[in-house]
This record gives structure tokens, sequence and C-alpha cells, in this order.
């Protein structure tokens, strides 16, 4: 087991990776001394694979849990959703001492995370993330909150969890699609702050697919070390976090203008690095070369790196980058790379650049 902690003071928690972890969730809750009492928020999808096992383990260390299953996809994370698991923490009358256990996906952690922050104004609470993409990025740095209408991640909190574990097994239980998608985020953190990453993953992303044990769990733990570092220098994005954005200000966009469901997260990241790399070489000179292995590489993640939009699309899209949480003085801010390892936040994007690397961009199939 790998053991990697978030240096946040008196906050400071661990992100527990390794196999077959989920058996000690309920030891692992018992150690921090958390309530008796519990509510196990999950997904649809989830649930019938691992929640009886998370319920057994919570159990057998002295926890009594609610299971509250939530639907599975981008559509449940809403106020909507929000409100019932509201009410059902109401009406099982948990109280300040309880504590909650996101048991899933992105979606799940950010849902059960703000419900979390906002119950009781705060319950503590523990993420089990089971998709690659939330163990390697969303279930670390307390980043919480649901979508509206308007844009992703409107609404929201920075609310620390008090540990997170993730159980490499439940990796194997994924759509092909899904483990993929979750591999954008660990590109980005190559383009973003390590270059020997960057290089290692262009190695061996053939044993990274295949799901290589080694293999697999160096690379969750070194972008877990690498999102780590940056929330314990940053936590609340005021400067340095901005980094582990790259791509998304155009990967929101995407999700939220083509709509949820076409692009799962990971592929609209995939589409959004591109495009930042491609600004990034007209911007900040980074080399042609770099542009072609980031493009390559997610490629060879099997994502899609380029979109073709309608007119009404890109129109849509330019809306939706405008509700950005980044905008500042009404300005979007993109995270740009100068070199592959280094990049620069807060960097202003010309209307007509953007137009243009976007506008002929062309469709690659997920």
């Amino acid at each position: 087991m790998r053991v990697v902690k978030v240096p946040l003071g008196d906050r400071t928690y661990s992100i527990l990776i390794g196999e077959g972890l989920l058996a000690r969730l309920g030891m692992e809750c018992r150690r921090l001394k958390l309530g008796r009492r519990c509510a196990l928020i999950t997904d649809a999808n989830v649930a019938p694979l691992f929640a009886a096992a998370a319920e057994e383990s919570l159990s057998a260390a002295g926890f009594e849990s609610l299971r509250i299953t939530v639907p599975a996809g981008e559509t449940a994370k809403r106020l909507r959703t929000v409100q019932a698991c509201y009410d059902q923490l109401a009406a099982h009358r948990l109280e300040r001492k309880s504590f909650v256990v996101a048991l899933g996906g992105g979606v799940v952690g950010d849902l059960a995370g703000f419900v979390a922050a906002t119950y009781l104004r705060g319950l503590a609470f523990v993420q089990v993330p089971t998709t690659l993409l939330a163990q390697v990025d969303s279930s670390v740095g307390g980043k919480v909150g649901v979508n509206l209408k308007a844009g992703k991640n409107l609404v929201g909190a920075f609310y620390q969890p008090k540990l997170v574990l993730c159980d490499l097994g439940t990796l194997r239980t994924l759509p092909q699609r899904e483990f993929r998608a979750g591999l954008a985020e660990v590109v980005k953190y190559g383009v973003i702050y390590d270059a020997a990453l960057f290089r290692r993953l262009e190695r061996n992303m053939e044993k990274l697919v295949g799901l290589d044990p080694a293999t697999l769990t160096a690379v969750v733990a070194r972008c877990c070390q690498i999102k780590a570092e940056v929330v314990g220098q940053d936590e609340t994005e005021s400067g340095l976090r901005a980094i582990l954005n790259f791509g998304h200000t155009i990967g929101h966009a995407i999700e939220n203008s083509v709509g949820y469901g076409k692009y799962l997260h990971g592929e609209a990241i995939a589409i959004g690095q591109t495009a930042a790399a491609e600004l990034s070489r007209h911007l900040l000179g980074l080399p042609e070369r770099d542009v072609i292995r980031i493009g390559n590489l997610l490629c060879a993640a099997g994502l899609p790196n380029r979109i073709r939009l309608t007119a009404a699309q890109t129109t849509r899209l330019f809306e939706a980058m405008k509700l950005d949480k980044k905008v500042s003085g009404g300005e979007i801010k993109f995270v740009l790379a100068r070199r592959i390892g280094e990049v620069l936040w807060g960097q202003k994007v010309p209307a007509e650049l953007l137009d243009r690397v976007l506008g002929r961009s062309e469709a690659h199939a997920p």
C-alpha cells in the first residue's frame, strides 16, 4: 500500500493507494475517531458492485450506515439531488458527529462532498473513489460542488475529506471508455508538472491501459503526490492550484455546450488539452514537437483530441467559457504550457486566436 499525505496543517489527511483496500474502510474510519453513524452516498452503477462490501466493512468496525443511492452520470450532480440527500439525512436523524462516505466516481465525490460540507454546517467525509479519474484527481484536494444549467461546478466549496481510500481493484470493473477517460487527467499531470512522468506515460501507456499492477500503482501514486503538493501550497486556488485546470476551461465548456453525455468528462478535457497546447504554441512558444507529443499521447490513451463544432455550438461554447469560475473582470483566463512540465496560469487568449484554433479542429469520435 502507498500512502500520500496532503499537507494542510491540522487538516492534513492521507491518501491510501493499493489493492483490496475497501475491506479496510471501517478500520480506517475508526482510526479517525469518526461518529458511529454515517451515510454512504453512491450511485446506481457503483452500488451493486461495492456498496455491500463497504457497508460490511463499516459494520464490522462498529458503524451504522445509511445507504443513499443517486442516479448515475453527470446529470445527478445538481441541486435537486442534493435536496434529496438532505431529506434522507434528516429523516434518519444524522448528527454533527456523523460522517459521509462518498463511494463512486467524480460525480459522486463532488456531490457527496458538497452534501457533507453543507448539511448541519459540515459533516466529516471520506472519499472512496472507484474510477481512475476520481482516484488521481477529483477525490483529492477538497473541491466539492454541483452544476447549474449555466455551467459546471458553479455552486460548491473547498471542503477537505478526512481520508481518501483508493482501492485499485475497483478499476477492474470500469468500462474501458471510463478508464481511458481518466487517463486525460493523468496526462495532464505530466504536462503541467512532471516531464519525467510524461515520458514514463509515453513508454508505458500500453501497460497502463492493460492495468499492469506495478505501473498502475506507481502512476496513481505519482499523480496523487503532485495533486497533494499543489494543494498543500495553494488550497483555495488563489495561485499555483490554477495549473490543475490545464485543458479544463475549454473542456468544461464542451461538456456544457455540446451536452453532458456525448463526451465523458475526461474526453472533453482531452480535447481541451489539445486546444490548450495549440494556444500555447502560438502564445508561449510551446515547441511544435511538444504539441505533437501531447496529441499523440492522448491518442495512445484512446482519447479524442479534436472536435468539430457548428456555428451554434461555437457560440454556446464561448458563452459557457464566459461563465467559467476562472473568469476575472469578464476575461477568460487560461493555463498554457511553455514546455512539457511547465505551465503558466492566468493567461489571456485573443478571441480571434481561440476561434481559429477551435474552428479548424476536426472531430474524432470518442
